[in-house]
């Protein structure tokens, strides 16, 4: 501990020297965003939060810390035997709440009179986002990024899988923001996180690549669904050195129909989502797809979808967006499928090493 550091709390650099973090916020705060392994014990649930701070406001501050005493006291005996009895007197849990104040500080003093070293992260949450944003800023310039482009169906984000599985640095934009990039493209029985909560994770992977060793991710915009990735990285991302991948349009159909088997298997959520290009391309054409998918003539609805659709766009826009396209390696690719993807991984694994 520095000598500048106040008695029980513990700064920003010290985080991987905790055996636990606690977020002491309320759950809505929680799931909004929080420190990557933090578990949350709520000192305050939602409820409690607004019961306090109207007292606050509209009684007096003493009445509102009478209250919150009696309701942060039961909560903590109820996380105690809980979640903490079982811990060894060594255990070394970091608390931390918004600013690092009344409510990790409480959950602090108590886990300390026990015997353990709680520690209160000073500034709290608003700390650790300034620091987030800061790095998420500061990152990337030491990154070498490679870049997958292709039109979609290429299965750039299964060689992405089969890279990560060959060893590689993989940054998987679409799996952190829990999208596949397109009109199409939110995953099944999920939501996207927040967008703090994704530059959490987005800071959480990048500060763990080796700036010796090269990154690779695929081609995206800059949103990814309704998330957007920070302007630094995504600048670093436009002027990585491109791998365009070329494929037969029946191998990308075939991975297509395989990659979004869940719209298939769901076709009232599949033709909800074409009504999205009514605007682009009228309600009768969009009509037509939607036809398709109620007669199950799955290939030619892909086909159209591609070649109506996705890859027009992708010559208008993706095409422009990474500077070094035109200067790219050319992948040529027969096939799409997992034994495929796998053996050119690993060819591409080998010759970044090299």
């Amino acid at each position: 501990m520095s000598s500048h550091s106040a008695p029980f709390s513990a700064r920003f650099e010290q985080l991987d020297e905790f055996d636990a973090i606690i977020d002491v916020r309320s759950p809505s705060e929680f799931a909004e965003d929080h420190i990557p392994g933090a578990i949350n014990c709520p000192v305050l649930d939602d409820e409690e939060r607004i019961r306090v701070g109207t007292l606050y406001r509209q009684v007096s501050p003493f009445e509102a810390r009478k209250v919150g005493a009696a309701l942060v006291s039961r909560n903590i005996a109820n996380h105690i035997e809980t979640h903490f009895l079982s811990k060894p007197k060594g255990w070394k849990p970091l608390v931390y709440c918004w600013r690092g104040g009344q409510r990790s500080g409480s959950m602090t003093v108590v886990l300390g009179q026990i015997g353990w070293a709680a520690r209160r992260l000073e500034g709290g949450y608003k700390t650790f986002r300034a620091r987030v944003l800061a790095e998420l800023d500061a990152l990337p310039a030491a990154l070498t990024f490679k870049i997958l482009c292709g039109p979609t169906g290429s299965a750039k984000t299964a060689l992405l899988d089969a890279l990560a599985a060959a060893g590689e640095q993989v940054l998987d934009l679409e799996g952190l923001a829990n999208h596949r990039g397109s009109v199409l493209g939110g995953e099944p029985n999920s939501s996207q996180p927040g967008q703090k909560a994704f530059e959490t994770q987005l800071w959480s992977v990048l500060r763990g690549f080796d700036p010796a060793r090269p990154v690779w991710a695929e081609s995206e915009s800059r949103r990814v669904g309704r998330l957007h990735s920070p302007g630094v990285l995504f600048e670093r991302l436009r002027s990585g050195e491109c791998v365009r991948i070329q494929a037969p349009l029946t191998a990308r159909i075939d991975h297509l129909l395989e990659r979004y088997s869940d719209l298939i298997a769901d076709p009232v959520a599949f033709n909800a989502k074409l009504e999205r290009l009514a605007p682009q391309h009228g309600h009768m054409r969009v009509a037509g797809w939607q036809a398709m998918v109620e007669a199950g003539t799955w290939r030619q609805l892909a086909e159209e979808l591609v070649t109506a659709h996705y890859d027009p766009a992708y010559l208008r826009g993706g095409e422009g967006l990474y500077r070094r396209l035109a200067e790219g390696q050319e992948l040529v690719l027969s096939g799409l499928d997992p034994a495929s993807l796998a053996a050119v991984a690993q060819e591409l694994a080998a010759s970044s090493a090299g």
